[in-house]
C-alpha cells in the first residue's frame, strides 16, 4: 500500500516510516495538519495514518477536508486522548480506525494491513498486470489468451500481489491477506505457493512477473516475452 504518516513529534514519526516500510508498503511523512492535507490530497493513498494534536490544522479538521471533498483514502487516526468521545469525534469526522497512544508497532501494523484487506474488497474483480489477468471472482487465470490452471490459494496469492499495483507485499502480508489463522503459520509457507505460481504463470511463457525484493517480500512487474 501507499501510506501517508501526518505525525508532528518527528522522532515518532521516523518510528512509524521505518516499521511501515518494513513491512512492505510505501511511506510519506508530514509533520504538520496543512501540508498533511496537501500530500493527502494529491498523492494518491491508500491510507493515512493521522495524529490528532498537529500544528496548523488539526488532525479532525484534515479528516473533515478529506471527507468533505470525497477523497477515499481510509484513515486511522492516532492520538494521546483516550476518551470515548474523542474517539468518537474522530470516527464522525470520517475515520475508519482509531488507536490511542502509546500503542503497539505490532498491533499498528496489523491495523493497517486490515484496512489494506478492507480496500481491496472494493477494488475490481479482474486484476491484470502485462498480458496476466485474473478474474477474482470466477478464479480464473489468462496468460494472454492461454488459461492458466490455478489451485484456489494460488488464486488467492496471486490476487493479493495483483492487487498491490506493482507495489511489494511482504510475506506477512500475503499470510494476513490469504489465511484464515496467519499467527499458526511459518511465513516460509508462502515461498511454496510463490514457487508453484512461478511454474506456472512465468516457467511455461519464459517470464519473469513475480519478483523477490530481497529482506521485504513480492512483487509483480509486467515483462516481455
Amino acid at each position: 500500500m501507499k501510506i501517508l504518516v501526518i505525525e508532528d513529534e518527528h522522532a515518532l514519526a521516523d518510528t512509524l516510516r521505518r516499521a511501515i516500510s518494513s513491512d512492505g508498503h510505501w511511506v510519506d511523512v508530514a509533520h504538520d495538519g496543512h501540508s498533511g492535507l496537501e500530500l493527502a490530497l494529491t498523492g494518491g493513498y491508500d491510507v493515512i495514518v493521522l495524529d490528532l494534536m498537529l500544528p496548523g490544522l488539526s488532525g479532525l479538521e484534515v479528516c473533515r477536508r478529506l471527507r468533505s471533498l470525497d477523497d477515499h483514502a481510509l484513515v486511522l487516526i492516532l492520538t494521546a486522548k483516550d476518551g470515548e468521545y474523542d474517539e468518537a469525534d474522530g470516527l464522525d469526522a470520517g475515520a475508519d480506525d482509531y488507536l490511542t497512544k502509546p500503542f503497539s508497532l505490532v498491533v499498528l501494523l496489523a491495523r493497517l494491513r486490515a484496512l489494506g484487506r478492507r480496500a481491496g474488497r472494493e477494488r475490481a474483480s479482474t486484476l491484470q498486470v502485462g498480458d496476466l489477468t485474473l478474474d477474482v471472482g470466477a478464479r480464473l487465470c489468462k496468460r494472454g489468451e492461454r488459461s492458466v490452471e490455478l489451485t484456489a490459494r494460488e488464486v488467492d496469492v496471486l490476487g493479493c500481489l495483483m492487487a498491490a499495483g506493482g507495489g511489494t507485499v511482504s510475506k506477512q502480508g500475503i499470510l494476513d491477506e490469504v489465511w484464515a489463522s496467519p499467527a499458526d503459520l511459518d511465513p516460509n509457507i508462502v515461498e511454496v505457493y510463490v514457487s508453484s505460481l512461478r511454474r506456472k504463470i512465468d516457467a511455461p511463457f519464459d517470464r519473469h512477473t513475480i519478483r523477490t525484493v530481497r529482506g521485504v517480500g513480492y512483487r509483480l512487474a509486467p515483462d516481455a516475452p
